[in-house]
């Protein structure tokens, strides 16, 4: 088993210039070039980026279905290093609420977790197929108040990794935690980001008025 070192790529604008920022979080067996190189398609002006790299390629090793002790230590080391990167970002004098996150598939599942975990305003949340970890859902796990938070949920039906019923129950916690979530589901969609569900993310999240 393993734990996560501190490999961030940051790119955007310069931390001196920045009033926002974003996390983003690779798939498995992906890196943080790939997720980071989607920035360019996406409304991201004034934006710090930071693409941490988990080690192995893997935010945890198991399905984010398997009960959780099977994916630790690697999974609360996961959550360690975006609660430190968030700090890190606090410091540069930008609030929580101008934070935003994206993952796709395990880093979707690990930016939603993060964010349930830790509810507060954030800027807002992009989920490329994901959901809440766990073999079943604690809501112990998850307090505090979201405020209206912009979340995105987007997934394919069926899809080989997320099962739908698990994407449905994390939106139906996260409303209950005040997230303003919007949910798509594409019938037949292979495990991919689509450019229409980039286009969402702009709409939904990025150019909100909040």
């Amino acid at each position: 088993m393993y734990t996560h070192k501190k490999q961030i790529e940051k790119s955007g604008v310069a931390a001196a210039d920045a009033k926002k920022a974003i996390i983003m979080l690779h798939g498995r067996g992906a890196t943080a070039q790939s997720i980071s190189s989607l920035q360019k398609y996406l409304t991201l002006e004034n934006t710090i980026v930071y693409a941490p790299q988990a080690t192995n390629n893997s935010w945890y090793p198991y399905s984010f279905l398997a009960p959780e002790e099977d994916n630790q230590p690697a999974l609360d080391s996961a959550l360690s290093l975006i609660a430190e990167i968030v700090e890190e970002i606090k410091g540069l004098g930008i609030p929580a609420s101008e934070i935003y996150f994206l993952g796709f598939s395990q880093g979707a599942c690990l930016s939603l977790e993060y964010v349930a975990r830790k509810g507060m305003r954030y800027g807002g949340v992009v989920a490329f197929t994901g959901g809440l970890i766990g073999e079943q859902l604690d809501p112990e796990n998850y307090s505090g108040d979201l405020q209206s938070t912009p979340v995105l949920i987007t997934t394919g039906d069926p899809d080989n990794h997320v099962p739908l019923s698990r994407v449905e129950q994390s939106v139906a916690l996260l409303e209950k935690m005040n997230g303003k979530v919007d949910l798509k589901v594409y019938k037949g969609r292979m495990h991919t980001i689509q450019s229409e569900e980039i286009q969402l993310a702009n709409e939904l999240v990025f150019n909100s008025r909040h």
